[in-house]
């Protein structure tokens, strides 16, 4: 007589035939843990990790990153197939607008003719057509008016304008991106009273996170035995409310000068990365440089709830904006207090 055999405990089995408990199986399933937010008065200061040397060394390696004079001048979503835009990068007007094919065009912002500005014109069969007078601008040019090299990347808008210091390259230095067709890209761009180097400086000081932004981060530690100057390896726990966070492993690089890369490389959403995009404006009235901060983040999961998550993508892409946008209220300040500073010849 054969004895009975017990149940199977219910959660089932993991890939190499392993019993898995039924809490086991839930954890795998949703990444989300119960980490509360650290008291205030028990949060250990940070400030003797985030040594103003170890910064300034990421920087110079940071700033010596050739950028080939390629500029980010906006999202693929600000540019439509009927009008143009004018974007600035270091005091210069461009024009941007689509060819007939979707590809970037880009050129001087200025009409040829008498000088008009050649924003929201119209755009038909790859001609962006002065409002003044209807000369129609292409990818030819006119006269001593010629179009610049530029690329749509499929979530940036880019542009290659001459440089001081910078050798040109055929395209800019675009990081690893999980594959678009399976990811969400949300971008947000603010400007700021800085110089580029501050908006990068900024992200290459990790140990201000969980300080200054309690409400997005916590539990942030540097592996300091994973990083380098020219990489920092992180933990941080993304936080959904004071309760619950997702803990992920994350790190930092700069691809170029005006770059600052995050990608999630363990935990939740590995292969997200978060680009941070630094480019000049030019020099307001007051005498102080304007930069534009651009910030794409390109969201990616393996898990089968990410594919209903892209379906409603129109829904989620607002909130993925709000978040990064209340990140960057806060980040502008301490990048544009690093230029005062810096500018009076104080600490730094």
């Amino acid at each position: 007589m054969t004895s009975p055999q017990r149940p199977e405990p219910v959660g089932g089995r993991d890939a190499a035939g392993a019993r898995v408990s039924l809490l086991d199986e839930v954890r795998s399933r949703i990444p989300v843990a119960v980490r509360p937010v650290p008291p205030r008065d028990r949060l250990l200061p940070s400030w003797r990790d985030a040594r103003p040397g170890r910064i300034r060394r990421a920087l110079a390696l940071a700033e010596a990153a050739e950028a080939g004079g390629w500029y980010v001048v906006g999202a693929s979503t600000d540019l439509g197939p009927d009008r143009s835009t004018i974007r600035h990068v270091a005091g210069e007007e461009v024009v941007l607008w689509r060819d007939t094919d979707g590809s970037l065009l880009a050129g001087p912002g200025s009409c040829p003719h008498l000088g008009a500005l050649l924003e929201d014109c119209e755009v038909r069969g790859g001609e962006v057509y002065c409002r003044w007078h209807g000369l129609a601008l292409g990818r030819p040019g006119w006269g001593r008016w010629r179009t610049y090299p530029a690329l749509d990347d499929g979530v940036l808008l880019w542009v290659r304008r001459p440089t001081e210091g910078e050798t040109f390259t055929d395209a800019p230095t675009i990081t690893p991106r999980p594959p678009l067709e399976r990811s969400i890209a949300a971008v947000v761009a603010m400007p700021g009273v800085c110089e580029p180097r501050d908006v990068v400086a900024n992200r290459l000081d990790p140990w201000h996170g969980s300080w200054f932004h309690p409400y997005a981060f916590s539990h942030l530690e540097v592996d300091e035995a994973a990083s380098t100057d020219e990489r920092l390896v992180v933990d941080v726990t993304f936080r959904l409310s004071r309760r619950y966070g997702v803990p992920v492993r994350a790190t930092f690089t700069c691809p170029d000068r005006r770059t600052i890369v995050m990608t999630i490389i363990d935990g939740e959403g590995t292969g997200s990365v978060v680009e941070t995009h630094a480019t000049p404006l030019g020099v307001g009235a007051d005498g102080r440089p304007r930069t534009m901060v651009t910030e794409a983040t390109v969201a990616h999961s393996g898990r089968p709830g990410f594919a209903v998550a892209q379906r409603v993508g129109a829904l989620i892409r607002p909130a993925m904006r709000r978040t990064a946008a209340r990140l960057w209220v806060d980040d502008l300040v301490y990048a544009e207090r690093r230029y005062e500073v810096r500018r009076r010849g104080e600490f730094l």
